[in-house]
């Protein structure tokens, strides 16, 4: 399917990649007896290089996307080479990828102007949460899809302002980590590692700020070990999406992404360099040593309060964490417990199963009807990491949640899509029981959630392999 090994010279080089977007650019199919015909597309991202130690941090605008009024079903997305090759976590680790919408005046020469940002619905609306899909090094194994018939609708033409198009961004965040000093600690940012002490923008850093974000932006470079040499590389990510053509039958659900980091505090124009958004994103788990060695009772519990201004049924929930993570929960203004998504550690060193790396996080799909959420109802979110003998920086604490205004009526959930869920499922080494009931319409779902991570080392976490 793919040309094999990069042979070194360049027309061989342009012949690969030529393969590449011919197998993954254009790649449909039709799932057969489903009541919606769901239609997928495969992609590639623009290329990119890196080196070792190197950072890619940036947006692409207006990527390749299925276009039309049409409701989403699911994105999954991974590095791979220029070969097709699906890259390891402990070579290239990918940080994050992010997908938003906007709409671009049609004759607009600069794609970066004369645009509007389509946020989702919240909460976090004045910082950088307002992505329609987002995951990092759980990609492979974290479910996506949203249930029939239930659908994110975009293309919608009259919700398109007039003059503009509907286009899409691609916001890669991936690090190599081949030959560096400290392979944990440039995931994490730290900013020693990178030697920086200014911002993207040259404002410098407070002097508090011991990695993050700001400190691994693009084109930054990690510390490596000294005499190691290594290639630099062409990547792509390669993005799988899913969808059907809109119909009345189809409801639509709005996406919310809360984060632990939230204090309520919204936009200040006055707080000047690193202006306070409320949703800070990003946030550090501070060491915990019992004679100088992690104890297994240690554990950071992170927590906020968020208002949900409207509310509804959710339909799907999964939280996004960090190395350390051992999962978050969701809970309603009464205590009951809206969702639970926990992390699955990867055991080798092949792509998908990495030790050390979360490679996966769990999912929510509540019985429809069973998890309502009231208009204006605090919830609470925890996002809780295993502390260690060493800080951890820049550790995120993220909830996705769908949220559907009403339900079918009456409540029809389609076989087939029972048996997606189930297949996305195993793939997030989740196990699931269904069982129709003849005489009603009943579903139940039972989840087997797998044993938190618990191996510890010196610094708390499985070791990242080094090669």
């Amino acid at each position: 399917m793919f040309a094999g090994k990069m042979a070194i010279s360049s027309l061989n080089s342009l012949l690969s990649v030529g393969i590449l977007l011919l197998a993954f650019n254009v790649s449909y199919s039709y799932s057969s007896g489903d009541e919606l015909k769901i239609k997928t597309a495969t992609f590639l991202s623009p290329k990119f290089e890196l080196g070792p130690g190197s950072v890619e941090n940036r947006y692409y605008y207006n990527i390749k996307f299925p276009r039309g009024h049409i409701a989403l079903k699911s994105f999954n997305g991974e590095v791979i080479d220029e070969a097709g090759n699906s890259i390891p976590l402990h070579e290239t680790y990918l940080h994050h990828w992010v997908v938003g919408r906007y709409y671009q005046r049609s004759n607009a020469s600069n794609p970066r102007s004369d645009h509007i940002f389509a946020r989702n619905s919240g909460i976090c609306q004045g910082g950088s949460l307002g992505q329609y899909f987002g995951l990092g090094s759980e990609t492979r194994k974290t479910a996506t899809y949203v249930p029939d018939p239930y659908g994110i609708e975009i293309g919608n033409p009259n919700e398109i302002p007039e003059g503009f198009e509907e286009k899409w961004l691609l916001n890669i965040h991936a690090i190599d980590t081949r030959g560096v000093e400290d392979r944990l600690g440039c995931t994490e940012c730290k900013c020693d590692l990178y030697n920086i002490t200014v911002d993207e923008y040259g404002d410098p850093l407070r002097p508090d700020y011991k990695g993050g974000l700001f400190c691994c932006y693009d084109h930054t470079q990690c510390k490596v070990r000294k005499g190691f040499q290594g290639a630099r590389r062409s990547l792509y990510l390669r993005y799988t999406v899913k969808w059907v053509d809109w119909e009345s039958s189809i409801i639509p659900v709005k996406i919310y992404i809360l984060d632990v980091t939230d204090d309520g505090k919204r936009f200040n124009d006055s707080v000047g360099v690193h202006a306070h958004y409320g949703c800070r994103v990003e946030y550090d788990v501070q060491p915990c040593k019992a004679n100088g060695v992690a104890t297994d009772d240690c554990i950071d519990a992170k927590r906020t309060s968020v208002v949900m201004p409207n509310g509804g049924y959710v339909i799907y929930g999964a939280a996004h964490q960090h190395t350390g993570g051992i999962g978050s929960t969701l809970y309603g203004q009464d205590g009951r417990v809206i969702c639970t998504s926990v992390p699955t550690y990867g055991e080798g060193k092949e792509a998908g199963n990495e030790a050390g790396y979360i490679v996966g996080m769990s999912t929510c799909y509540p019985n429809p009807g069973s998890v309502k959420i009231a208009d204006g109802e605090k919830l609470t979110l925890e996002s809780n990491y295993s502390k260690s003998t060493r800080t951890h920086t820049g550790v995120m604490g993220l909830f996705y949640l769908l949220v559907a205004d009403h339900l079918p009526n009456p409540i029809q959930i389609s076989h087939t899509d029972h048996v997606h869920m189930l297949v996305e499922k195993k793939a997030s080494s989740y196990s699931w029981a269904v069982a129709v009931g003849i005489l009603g319409v009943a579903i139940i779902i039972t989840v087997a959630v797998g044993s938190y991570l618990k191996k510890r080392v010196e610094d708390g976490y499985e070791p990242i392999l080094i090669n």
